[in-house]
Protein backbone atom coordinates (compact mmCIF):
# COMPACT_ATOMS: atom_id res chain seq x y z
CA UNK A 1 0.00 0.00 0.00
CA UNK A 2 1.83 3.54 -0.66
CA UNK A 3 2.01 6.14 1.56
CA UNK A 4 -0.55 8.09 2.65
CA UNK A 5 0.12 11.93 1.38
CA UNK A 6 -1.58 14.92 3.50
CA UNK A 7 -2.54 17.82 2.31
CA UNK A 8 -2.34 21.32 4.18
CA UNK A 9 -5.35 23.45 3.12
CA UNK A 10 -6.21 26.51 4.36
CA UNK A 11 -10.33 27.41 4.50
CA UNK A 12 -11.64 30.72 4.78
CA UNK A 13 -15.43 30.31 4.23
CA UNK A 14 -16.00 33.84 4.79
CA UNK A 15 -19.36 35.39 4.76
CA UNK A 16 -22.99 33.81 4.28
CA UNK A 17 -23.29 30.76 2.32
CA UNK A 18 -19.86 30.85 2.17
CA UNK A 19 -19.67 28.92 5.14
CA UNK A 20 -22.20 26.31 4.04
CA UNK A 21 -20.68 24.99 1.24
CA UNK A 22 -17.15 25.47 2.29
CA UNK A 23 -18.29 22.95 4.96
CA UNK A 24 -20.45 20.51 2.42
CA UNK A 25 -17.36 20.83 0.07
CA UNK A 26 -15.08 20.00 3.52
CA UNK A 27 -17.42 16.90 3.98
CA UNK A 28 -17.14 15.87 0.59
CA UNK A 29 -13.23 15.72 0.88
CA UNK A 30 -12.79 14.19 3.71
CA UNK A 31 -15.07 10.77 2.87
CA UNK A 32 -12.78 10.84 -0.05
CA UNK A 33 -10.18 10.89 1.97
CA UNK A 34 -11.31 7.95 3.92
CA UNK A 35 -12.19 6.12 0.53
CA UNK A 36 -8.87 6.77 -1.14
CA UNK A 37 -7.34 3.48 0.38
CA UNK A 38 -9.69 1.37 -1.66
CA UNK A 39 -10.25 3.49 -5.08
CA UNK A 40 -8.18 2.24 -7.60
CA UNK A 41 -5.35 4.67 -9.33
CA UNK A 42 -5.33 5.42 -12.35
CA UNK A 43 -7.85 8.11 -14.54
CA UNK A 44 -7.21 9.82 -17.90
CA UNK A 45 -7.26 13.63 -17.70
CA UNK A 46 -10.41 16.06 -17.60
CA UNK A 47 -9.37 18.98 -19.90
CA UNK A 48 -9.63 21.94 -17.16
CA UNK A 49 -6.46 21.77 -15.24
CA UNK A 50 -3.22 21.08 -17.53
CA UNK A 51 -0.85 22.28 -15.15
CA UNK A 52 -1.91 19.77 -12.64
CA UNK A 53 -1.70 16.63 -15.25
CA UNK A 54 2.35 17.67 -15.55
CA UNK A 55 3.59 16.22 -12.76
CA UNK A 56 2.05 12.29 -13.29
CA UNK A 57 1.84 11.76 -9.15
CA UNK A 58 0.92 8.46 -9.18
CA UNK A 59 -2.64 8.21 -6.97
CA UNK A 60 -3.18 6.32 -3.60
CA UNK A 61 -3.88 6.62 0.19
CA UNK A 62 -4.38 10.60 0.86
CA UNK A 63 -6.08 13.22 3.59
CA UNK A 64 -6.65 16.39 4.20
CA UNK A 65 -4.81 18.88 7.25
CA UNK A 66 -7.24 21.73 7.41
CA UNK A 67 -7.29 25.01 8.88
CA UNK A 68 -9.76 27.91 9.65
CA UNK A 69 -9.48 31.29 9.02
CA UNK A 70 -11.86 33.09 10.55
CA UNK A 71 -11.28 36.31 8.01
CA UNK A 72 -14.23 37.94 6.26
CA UNK A 73 -16.69 40.60 7.34
CA UNK A 74 -17.74 39.34 10.65
CA UNK A 75 -13.56 39.83 11.08
CA UNK A 76 -13.84 43.55 9.53
CA UNK A 77 -16.73 44.76 12.19
CA UNK A 78 -14.79 43.41 14.87
CA UNK A 79 -11.33 44.58 13.87
CA UNK A 80 -11.36 46.82 11.01
CA UNK A 81 -9.79 44.61 8.31
CA UNK A 82 -10.79 41.97 6.25
CA UNK A 83 -7.72 39.80 7.06
CA UNK A 84 -5.62 39.70 9.98
CA UNK A 85 -2.13 41.55 9.34
CA UNK A 86 0.39 38.68 8.60
CA UNK A 87 -2.30 36.65 6.80
CA UNK A 88 -0.27 36.22 3.70
CA UNK A 89 2.34 34.84 4.85
CA UNK A 90 0.50 32.78 7.30
CA UNK A 91 -1.28 31.53 4.25
CA UNK A 92 2.42 31.08 2.14
CA UNK A 93 3.34 27.54 3.49
CA UNK A 94 0.02 25.37 2.12
CA UNK A 95 -1.02 23.22 -0.47
CA UNK A 96 -3.96 25.17 -1.29
CA UNK A 97 -7.13 27.60 -0.28
CA UNK A 98 -10.69 26.79 -0.11
CA UNK A 99 -12.45 30.10 -0.55
CA UNK A 100 -15.85 30.55 0.09
CA UNK A 101 -17.89 33.90 -0.99
CA UNK A 102 -17.03 37.21 0.82
CA UNK A 103 -19.27 40.33 1.44
CA UNK A 104 -22.02 41.84 3.71
CA UNK A 105 -23.49 44.62 4.18
CA UNK A 106 -21.62 46.04 6.85
CA UNK A 107 -19.05 46.63 4.37
CA UNK A 108 -18.45 48.39 1.02
CA UNK A 109 -18.25 45.71 -1.86
CA UNK A 110 -15.02 46.97 -2.72
CA UNK A 111 -13.53 46.86 0.67
CA UNK A 112 -14.44 43.32 0.97
CA UNK A 113 -13.39 42.04 -2.32
CA UNK A 114 -9.83 44.07 -2.19
CA UNK A 115 -9.55 43.42 1.44
CA UNK A 116 -9.35 39.51 1.10
CA UNK A 117 -10.33 37.87 -2.04
CA UNK A 118 -8.20 40.25 -4.68
CA UNK A 119 -5.72 40.71 -1.71
CA UNK A 120 -4.79 37.14 -1.90
CA UNK A 121 -5.26 36.54 -5.76
CA UNK A 122 -3.17 39.49 -6.46
CA UNK A 123 -0.20 38.93 -3.51
CA UNK A 124 -0.37 35.32 -4.36
CA UNK A 125 -0.11 36.38 -8.41
CA UNK A 126 -2.64 33.42 -9.15
CA UNK A 127 -2.29 34.92 -12.64
CA UNK A 128 -4.71 32.05 -14.13
CA UNK A 129 -8.35 32.34 -13.05
CA UNK A 130 -10.20 28.67 -14.65
CA UNK A 131 -13.81 28.39 -15.02
CA UNK A 132 -15.09 25.44 -16.50
CA UNK A 133 -19.13 26.18 -18.01
CA UNK A 134 -20.77 22.53 -17.23
CA UNK A 135 -24.20 21.67 -18.24
CA UNK A 136 -25.25 19.03 -15.53
CA UNK A 137 -27.65 16.16 -15.92
CA UNK A 138 -31.05 16.55 -14.76
CA UNK A 139 -30.40 20.15 -14.79
CA UNK A 140 -33.00 22.22 -17.19
CA UNK A 141 -30.65 24.80 -17.91
CA UNK A 142 -32.49 27.90 -19.87
CA UNK A 143 -30.51 27.83 -22.61
CA UNK A 144 -32.35 25.00 -24.74
CA UNK A 145 -29.58 24.06 -27.13
CA UNK A 146 -28.33 22.29 -24.32
CA UNK A 147 -31.31 19.89 -25.06
CA UNK A 148 -30.09 18.65 -28.01
CA UNK A 149 -26.67 19.11 -28.44
CA UNK A 150 -23.34 18.59 -26.20
CA UNK A 151 -21.85 21.88 -24.30
CA UNK A 152 -18.88 22.10 -23.23
CA UNK A 153 -16.45 25.33 -22.87
CA UNK A 154 -13.89 26.91 -20.56
CA UNK A 155 -13.44 30.16 -19.87
CA UNK A 156 -9.67 31.32 -19.03
CA UNK A 157 -9.67 34.40 -17.34
CA UNK A 158 -6.63 36.99 -16.80
CA UNK A 159 -6.64 36.97 -13.30
CA UNK A 160 -3.36 39.80 -12.21
CA UNK A 161 -4.18 42.98 -14.04
CA UNK A 162 -6.44 44.02 -17.00
CA UNK A 163 -9.47 46.00 -15.41
CA UNK A 164 -8.94 44.89 -11.93
CA UNK A 165 -5.43 46.19 -11.75
CA UNK A 166 -6.61 48.59 -8.69
CA UNK A 167 -4.68 51.62 -10.64
CA UNK A 168 -6.29 54.94 -10.36
CA UNK A 169 -7.84 57.31 -8.02
CA UNK A 170 -10.72 59.81 -7.15
CA UNK A 171 -9.80 63.59 -7.09
CA UNK A 172 -10.88 67.15 -7.30
CA UNK A 173 -13.21 66.65 -4.12
CA UNK A 174 -12.22 70.18 -3.12
CA UNK A 175 -13.81 71.49 -5.87
CA UNK A 176 -17.20 71.22 -4.39
CA UNK A 177 -19.95 68.81 -4.61
CA UNK A 178 -20.27 67.17 -8.19
CA UNK A 179 -17.32 67.63 -8.89
CA UNK A 180 -15.10 64.64 -8.47
CA UNK A 181 -13.49 62.70 -10.64
CA UNK A 182 -12.53 58.97 -11.13
CA UNK A 183 -10.12 57.64 -12.81
CA UNK A 184 -9.52 53.52 -13.52
CA UNK A 185 -6.66 52.74 -15.39
CA UNK A 186 -6.95 49.12 -16.98
CA UNK A 187 -3.38 47.66 -16.93
CA UNK A 188 -2.27 45.68 -19.76
CA UNK A 189 1.28 44.34 -20.08
CA UNK A 190 2.75 42.17 -23.22
CA UNK A 191 3.86 39.58 -20.27
CA UNK A 192 0.43 39.27 -18.77
CA UNK A 193 -1.17 38.55 -21.80
CA UNK A 194 1.27 35.90 -23.13
CA UNK A 195 1.21 33.68 -20.24
CA UNK A 196 -2.50 33.93 -20.08
CA UNK A 197 -2.91 33.25 -23.81
CA UNK A 198 -0.32 30.27 -23.83
CA UNK A 199 -2.44 28.83 -20.76
CA UNK A 200 -5.35 28.66 -22.86
CA UNK A 201 -3.49 27.33 -25.91
CA UNK A 202 -1.87 24.65 -23.69
CA UNK A 203 -5.18 23.99 -22.27
CA UNK A 204 -6.98 23.25 -25.69
CA UNK A 205 -4.46 20.95 -26.54
CA UNK A 206 -5.96 18.75 -23.91
CA UNK A 207 -9.09 18.84 -24.93
CA UNK A 208 -11.40 17.18 -27.44
CA UNK A 209 -11.96 20.25 -29.90
CA UNK A 210 -8.50 22.32 -30.04
CA UNK A 211 -10.03 25.89 -30.12
CA UNK A 212 -8.70 29.53 -28.82
CA UNK A 213 -11.65 32.17 -28.65
CA UNK A 214 -9.91 35.23 -27.66
CA UNK A 215 -12.26 38.17 -26.60
CA UNK A 216 -11.27 42.23 -26.43
CA UNK A 217 -13.30 45.27 -27.24
CA UNK A 218 -10.55 46.60 -29.28
CA UNK A 219 -12.69 48.54 -31.99
CA UNK A 220 -13.38 50.97 -28.90
CA UNK A 221 -10.20 49.98 -26.62
CA UNK A 222 -7.29 51.10 -28.68
CA UNK A 223 -4.51 50.06 -26.76
CA UNK A 224 -4.56 47.09 -24.07
CA UNK A 225 -7.23 45.64 -26.71
CA UNK A 226 -4.77 45.81 -29.34
CA UNK A 227 -2.03 44.89 -27.82
CA UNK A 228 -3.50 41.87 -26.58
CA UNK A 229 -4.74 40.78 -30.20
CA UNK A 230 -1.28 41.34 -30.85
CA UNK A 231 0.10 39.24 -28.85
CA UNK A 232 -2.40 36.79 -29.54
CA UNK A 233 -1.75 36.33 -32.90
CA UNK A 234 2.19 36.03 -32.67
CA UNK A 235 1.23 33.44 -30.09
CA UNK A 236 -1.00 31.69 -32.21
CA UNK A 237 1.62 30.78 -34.64
CA UNK A 238 3.26 28.43 -31.91
CA UNK A 239 0.34 26.44 -31.68
CA UNK A 240 -0.59 25.62 -35.73
CA UNK A 241 -3.03 22.65 -34.08
CA UNK A 242 -5.11 24.78 -32.02
CA UNK A 243 -7.82 26.50 -34.25
CA UNK A 244 -8.28 30.57 -33.44
CA UNK A 245 -10.87 33.23 -32.99
CA UNK A 246 -10.77 36.80 -31.98
CA UNK A 247 -14.42 37.89 -31.44
CA UNK A 248 -15.08 41.43 -29.66
CA UNK A 249 -17.23 40.84 -26.22
CA UNK A 250 -20.47 42.22 -27.34
CA UNK A 251 -20.30 39.77 -30.56
CA UNK A 252 -19.18 37.07 -27.86
CA UNK A 253 -21.88 37.67 -25.33
CA UNK A 254 -23.90 36.69 -28.48
CA UNK A 255 -22.49 33.84 -29.23
CA UNK A 256 -22.44 32.08 -25.99
CA UNK A 257 -26.36 32.21 -26.37
CA UNK A 258 -26.53 31.67 -30.08
CA UNK A 259 -24.20 29.32 -30.66
CA UNK A 260 -21.93 28.12 -27.94
CA UNK A 261 -21.50 25.10 -29.46
CA UNK A 262 -18.49 26.73 -31.34
CA UNK A 263 -16.52 27.11 -28.30
CA UNK A 264 -13.99 24.88 -26.34
CA UNK A 265 -11.74 27.34 -24.68
CA UNK A 266 -12.54 31.22 -24.05
CA UNK A 267 -10.18 33.52 -22.77
CA UNK A 268 -10.29 37.09 -22.26
CA UNK A 269 -9.29 39.86 -19.92
CA UNK A 270 -10.30 40.13 -16.13
CA UNK A 271 -13.02 41.84 -16.59
CA UNK A 272 -14.42 40.63 -19.75
CA UNK A 273 -14.10 36.80 -18.33
CA UNK A 274 -15.69 37.62 -15.47
CA UNK A 275 -18.74 38.70 -16.85
CA UNK A 276 -18.92 36.26 -19.73
CA UNK A 277 -18.12 33.30 -16.93
CA UNK A 278 -20.74 34.37 -15.01
CA UNK A 279 -23.21 34.01 -18.39
CA UNK A 280 -22.41 30.72 -18.82
CA UNK A 281 -23.08 28.94 -15.66
CA UNK A 282 -26.48 31.40 -15.93
CA UNK A 283 -27.05 29.53 -19.04
CA UNK A 284 -26.25 26.19 -17.56
CA UNK A 285 -28.71 26.84 -14.94
CA UNK A 286 -27.63 28.75 -11.74
CA UNK A 287 -24.33 30.19 -10.75
CA UNK A 288 -24.41 27.75 -7.36
CA UNK A 289 -22.95 25.07 -10.16
CA UNK A 290 -20.09 27.18 -11.17
CA UNK A 291 -16.49 26.18 -10.25
CA UNK A 292 -13.55 27.95 -10.30
CA UNK A 293 -9.65 28.31 -9.79
CA UNK A 294 -7.21 31.04 -9.11
CA UNK A 295 -4.04 29.14 -10.09
CA UNK A 296 -0.39 30.34 -9.55
CA UNK A 297 0.95 27.83 -12.40
CA UNK A 298 4.89 28.24 -11.29
CA UNK A 299 3.56 27.40 -8.23
CA UNK A 300 5.51 29.64 -6.29
CA UNK A 301 2.64 30.14 -4.15
CA UNK A 302 -0.76 28.60 -3.29
CA UNK A 303 -3.52 28.31 -5.56
CA UNK A 304 -7.15 29.16 -4.74
CA UNK A 305 -10.47 27.05 -5.21
CA UNK A 306 -13.83 28.42 -5.02
CA UNK A 307 -17.46 28.20 -6.24
CA UNK A 308 -18.05 31.49 -8.70
CA UNK A 309 -21.36 32.75 -6.67
CA UNK A 310 -21.23 35.35 -4.23
CA UNK A 311 -22.57 35.22 0.26
CA UNK A 312 -26.25 35.62 -1.16
CA UNK A 313 -26.98 36.90 2.22
CA UNK A 314 -31.01 36.78 1.11
CA UNK A 315 -30.77 32.47 1.76
CA UNK A 316 -27.71 32.14 4.37
CA UNK A 317 -28.30 30.73 7.29
CA UNK A 318 -31.14 28.38 5.50
CA UNK A 319 -30.03 25.52 4.97
CA UNK A 320 -30.53 25.84 1.03
CA UNK A 321 -27.55 27.21 -0.92
CA UNK A 322 -26.23 25.23 -3.89
CA UNK A 323 -22.99 23.25 -2.83
CA UNK A 324 -22.04 22.11 -6.45
CA UNK A 325 -20.05 25.28 -7.14
CA UNK A 326 -17.87 24.47 -4.09
CA UNK A 327 -17.91 20.90 -4.23
CA UNK A 328 -16.97 21.16 -8.26
CA UNK A 329 -13.93 23.46 -7.08
CA UNK A 330 -12.66 21.27 -5.22
CA UNK A 331 -12.83 18.34 -7.89
CA UNK A 332 -10.53 21.34 -9.63
CA UNK A 333 -8.28 21.37 -6.63
CA UNK A 334 -7.88 17.57 -6.47
CA UNK A 335 -6.32 18.00 -9.93
CA UNK A 336 -4.34 20.87 -9.02
CA UNK A 337 -2.91 18.62 -6.25
CA UNK A 338 -2.06 15.98 -8.54
CA UNK A 339 -4.95 13.47 -8.02
CA UNK A 340 -6.88 13.42 -11.13
CA UNK A 341 -8.60 10.30 -10.76
CA UNK A 342 -10.43 11.61 -7.72
CA UNK A 343 -11.27 14.51 -9.37
CA UNK A 344 -12.50 12.71 -12.29
CA UNK A 345 -14.37 10.11 -9.44
CA UNK A 346 -15.93 13.37 -7.73
CA UNK A 347 -17.14 14.93 -10.85
CA UNK A 348 -19.21 11.86 -11.80
CA UNK A 349 -20.45 11.75 -8.34
CA UNK A 350 -22.17 14.91 -9.05
CA UNK A 351 -23.32 13.95 -11.99
CA UNK A 352 -25.00 10.87 -10.78
CA UNK A 353 -26.79 12.82 -7.81
CA UNK A 354 -28.06 15.57 -10.40
CA UNK A 355 -29.15 13.33 -12.94
CA UNK A 356 -31.04 11.51 -9.99
CA UNK A 357 -32.82 14.59 -9.22
CA UNK A 358 -31.32 15.75 -6.25
CA UNK A 359 -30.99 19.04 -6.76
CA UNK A 360 -31.45 22.52 -4.41
CA UNK A 361 -33.78 25.19 -5.15
CA UNK A 362 -32.02 27.54 -7.47
CA UNK A 363 -32.35 25.12 -10.08
CA UNK A 364 -35.51 24.15 -9.63
CA UNK A 365 -35.32 21.67 -6.88
CA UNK A 366 -36.56 20.65 -3.28
CA UNK A 367 -33.06 19.24 -1.93
CA UNK A 368 -31.09 21.51 1.30
CA UNK A 369 -27.33 22.00 1.35
CA UNK A 370 -27.12 18.91 3.44
CA UNK A 371 -29.27 16.41 1.25
CA UNK A 372 -27.04 17.11 -1.77
CA UNK A 373 -24.11 17.06 0.42
CA UNK A 374 -24.59 13.37 1.56
CA UNK A 375 -25.95 12.32 -2.05
CA UNK A 376 -22.38 13.11 -2.99
CA UNK A 377 -20.96 11.34 -0.46
CA UNK A 378 -23.22 8.34 -1.37
CA UNK A 379 -22.69 8.08 -4.65
CA UNK A 380 -18.73 8.24 -4.01
CA UNK A 381 -19.08 5.10 -1.72
CA UNK A 382 -20.97 3.27 -4.48
CA UNK A 383 -18.17 4.21 -6.79
CA UNK A 384 -15.56 3.44 -4.37
CA UNK A 385 -13.99 -0.89 -5.37
CA UNK A 386 -11.56 -2.61 -3.21
CA UNK A 387 -7.61 -1.97 -4.94
CA UNK A 388 -6.90 -4.72 -7.51
CA UNK A 389 -10.78 -5.56 -8.16
CA UNK A 390 -11.02 -5.81 -12.58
Amino acid sequence: MPERRTYRIAAIPADGVGQEVIAAGRQVLDAMAEQSAVVPAGAPGTGLMPEAEAGGASEGPFGFEWTDFPWGSEYYAAHGVMMEPGGLEQLRGYDAIYFGAVGWENVPDHVSLWGLRLNITQNFDQWANVRPVRFLPGIEPPLRKADRTRLDWVVVRENSEGEYAGLGGRNLSGRGPGNEVAVQTALFTEKGCERIIRYAFNLARTRPVRKVSSVTKSNAQQYGSVLWDDVFKRVSADYPDVQTESVLVDAMSAKFVLHPEDLSVVVASNLFADILSDLGSALAGSLGLAASANLNPERRFPSMFEPVHGSAPDIAGQGISNPVGAISSAALMLDHLGLPAAARRLEHAVETVTAAGCSTRDVGGTAGTQEVTDAVIEALRLSAVPLGTP
